[in-house]
């Protein structure tokens, strides 16, 4: 497996480079935005490791750079911003994960190695999901309601595909955030109320028949067929 980590700060650099190098990743490095997408267009990657504060291109417009030439490569966000408005600004840009500054190296293993696990899986077999009109290409990323495809980031993706899994069943917002984001929220954020509401403007709106249904003080759910 091959790794590209982007990150300014020397020493973070050289701990995640060896840290992962010795759990038998192939690393590369780079310190700054525009020298990370040059590699990342000169080579093939499992997985990006991209801080946010970077110079000459933020991790958040690497991420979208990156987004728009692959929709499937795994992006692991570092940064020391916390609050639920950046999270959110990060998946807005592709990123699939997101570890707030300081961390545990093994926490970081942990995700990187999830990451890379569900990556592998969403490519091993063609698999089309369904909900009344609404087709879920898993493998693709793309979701199409009556013929029309739908623009969808990949944090919003995946959580229409847990919808679709689970359709028929009421899921919390507990559980949306254990498998979506493979990790709980603190307590009182709206991060799942917030992609729900973006994903019925995008997937119902223009719609007669509505899909995300709410039962109130439970969770959300789309209907069996």
């Amino acid at each position: 497996m091959r790794l590209l980590v982007v990150e300014d700060e020397p020493k973070v650099a050289e701990l995640l480079r060896k840290g992962l190098i010795e759990n038998e990743f192939d690393v590369d490095v780079a310190s700054d935005g525009p020298s990370g997408y040059d590699l990342f267009t000169r080579n093939a990657y499992d997985l990006l490791i991209l801080d946010v504060i970077l110079p000459g291109m933020s991790g958040m417009v690497l991420s979208r750079k990156i987004r728009d030439s692959n929709p499937y490569v795994p992006i692991l966000i570092l940064t020391a911003l916390s609050t639920t408005e950046d999270k959110l600004e990060g998946f807005d840009a592709g990123a699939d994960d997101y570890l707030v500054k300081p961390f545990e190296f093994s926490e970081l293993l942990a995700r990187v190695k999830a990451l890379i696990k569900r990556a592998g899986m969403g490519t091993a077999n063609l698999v089309i999901l369904k909900a009344h009109d609404l087709e879920l290409d898993v493998n693709n990323k793309q979701a199409i309601r009556g013929g029309k495809v739908i623009s969808l980031t990949a944090k919003e993706f995946s959580l229409l595909e847990f919808l679709i899994r689970n359709k028929g069943r009421v899921v919390t917002r507990t559980d949306i955030a254990t498998k979506v984001w493979e990790y709980d929220f603190e307590s009182g954020s709206n991060i799942v109320d917030v992609y729900i509401n973006i994903l019925r403007k995008k997937i119902d709106r223009d719609y007669p028949v509505k899909l995300i249904q709410t039962r109130i003080g439970m969770g959300y759910y789309i209907e069996a067929d």
